[in-house]
């Protein structure tokens, strides 16, 4: 279990804060507004009514107890940037921070986030790639600009092995697994042939996927 402390109880931050509980998570919430305070509260650990600005109302907090801070006050910038730095302030060894533009993603980076998220811009990524692939079901952000995909095999991959692919010495993209009806390979060998229907997991870049998706 780990412990977790959200700022902000809107739509980003409410759904984190109820899904970390859900998860085994000790998750604390906090909000200026009393009333999402109240919705939120019988869904995490504990949930707060605090102003970020208020120096005094940050201290009470006791923000050295969390692991993590989530700031999802993306319509106040003073106040996510009190956030952050009071949570690094305080040693939080991960803050994370929604920002509604790249301007104030570079200001919270500056105090001291260490992770930026754009949950508006990264679902519209998502759907465009969706939507640009016939093949592509859906894809995830995994680190470094790398992701995994999930992709109905393209009509090139039919019938041959992994091993006549050479999607890694060519492309730089691993499989992951391979979904089948109602089975799963994981790791497959070498010599697994691929059959239409078949669900493929790579990962890779969308760099590396573009190359790949130009063969079918």
């Amino acid at each position: 279990m780990r412990t977790f402390i959200v700022f902000g109880c809107g739509r980003f931050g409410s759904t984190v804060a109820k899904r970390l509980y859900e998860l085994g998570n000790e998750v604390v919430a906090c909000d200026i507004n009393p009333e999402k305070v109240d919705n939120i509260a019988p869904h995490v650990t504990d949930a707060i009514v605090c102003d970020v600005e208020d120096e005094n109302a940050l201290n009470e907090l006791g923000l050295s107890n969390y692991e993590v801070a989530v700031v999802g006050i993306a319509e106040n910038l003073v106040a996510a940037v009190m956030a952050v730095l009071a949570a690094k302030e305080a040693g939080i060894g991960k803050v994370i921070a929604k920002a509604p533009s790249t301007r104030a993603a570079k200001i919270l980076l500056k105090v001291g986030a260490d992770r930026i998220v754009y949950p508006e811009m990264d679902i519209g990524h998502r759907l465009a790639d969706n939507l640009s692939n016939k093949n592509l079901i859906d894809s995830y952000e995994f680190s470094n600009g790398y992701k995994i995909f999930d992709m109905e095999a393209p009509a090139y991959m039919i019938g041959k092995k992994i091993s006549d692919l050479n999607l890694k010495k060519d492309y730089g993209l691993l499989i992951l697994m391979v979904n089948r009806n109602h089975d799963t390979f994981v790791n497959p060998v070498a010599k697994f042939v691929f059959e239409k229907g078949d669900i493929v997991t790579f990962l890779g870049t969308d760099e590396m996927m573009k190359e790949m998706t130009q063969q079918d």
